[in-house]
């Protein structure tokens, strides 16, 4: 497909599957909205990356995603957007947004006023997110920062598709855990684009917990995009770890119809 067949098109990229309910959130809100939907699976997990090479996968990625002409790029993953994306932002006139956790709505939707950030760890222990709590909910709320990371394997491995009764046990002892040392948690946002899709085994698991998913406030704020013909261009990196062939597999069992562009790892970096 010619670059040139999309017209202003919204780039959304993390490194993985996750950042694609975003792209789903947009197609289900702006039909018309064309999009660069780029899952840099080499790049996987950037929430194990120290901040200093998470902000050089950010940049790379981002001059790399320019050459699309895109009207705004969403950054799908919440660990770069809470600990460098105010560093990247001034390197691109592109408008760019960033997911981060909804805190506010997990602290008005809590009976108990006991929330929980759950995350992949260079989030939860990192010093821009415990500056954001204090901005968004004070001093005084109670916010558990729980480290998550075991569970975004689940996804981007494809276990919650292909083994779900084995990534049932993995959460229940997961939230069994976590519950033990903080029974009156009532609401916990999913604070990696990866963990949404594992909601339903969240839910199963704890019925009276509410689970929070950012994907539809990210969308709203990208306000009415940019009309053209509803096209997605899919281009995808792979490792050793992560092939194409399988992410392919993951988005057939999700009946999800994508032609895929396979991207050397290196392309990024070669970017104009």
């Amino acid at each position: 497909m010619d670059v040139d067949t999309l017209h202003q098109p919204i780039a959304v990229f993390d490194a993985g599957i996750g950042s694609y309910a975003i792209v789903a959130e947009i197609q289900r809100r702006l039909p018309q909205q064309d999009i660069v939907y780029f899952a840099d699976r080499a790049s996987f997990p950037y929430g194990s990356k120290r901040p200093d090479a998470l902000e050089g996968v950010m940049r790379r990625t981002l001059r790399f995603l320019e050459r699309f002409s895109p009207s705004a790029i969403v950054v799908a993953s919440n660990a770069p957007s809470i600990t460098v994306l105010d560093a990247v932002r001034p390197m691109t006139s592109v408008p760019v947004y960033g997911v981060f956790p909804p805190l506010k709505a997990a602290l008005a939707d809590s009976a108990s006023g006991q929330v929980g950030i759950m995350g992949v760890r260079s989030l939860v222990e990192s010093r821009m997110l415990a500056a954001f709590v204090t901005e968004q909910a004070g001093n005084e709320a109670e916010v558990a920062l729980i480290d998550a990371s075991s569970l975004v394997e689940l996804v981007e491995s494809g276990a919650f598709l292909f083994d779900p009764d084995g990534t049932q046990q993995q959460v229940d002892a997961f939230l069994e855990r976590l519950f033990q040392r903080r029974p009156s948690i009532d609401v916990l946002t999913l604070s990696s684009t990866h963990l949404p899709w594992l909601k339903g085994f969240f839910e199963r698991a704890r019925p009276q917990c509410r689970f929070l998913d950012p994907a539809e406030s990210v969308v709203a704020g990208l306000g009415t995009g940019t009309a053209g013909a509803g096209r997605i261009r899919t281009l995808v990196t792979e490792d050793k770890r992560y092939s194409v062939d399988d992410f392919r597999r993951m988005l057939e069992r999700l009946g999800v119809e994508l032609t895929l562009e396979v991207v050397e790892p290196t392309a990024t970096s070669k970017a104009p």
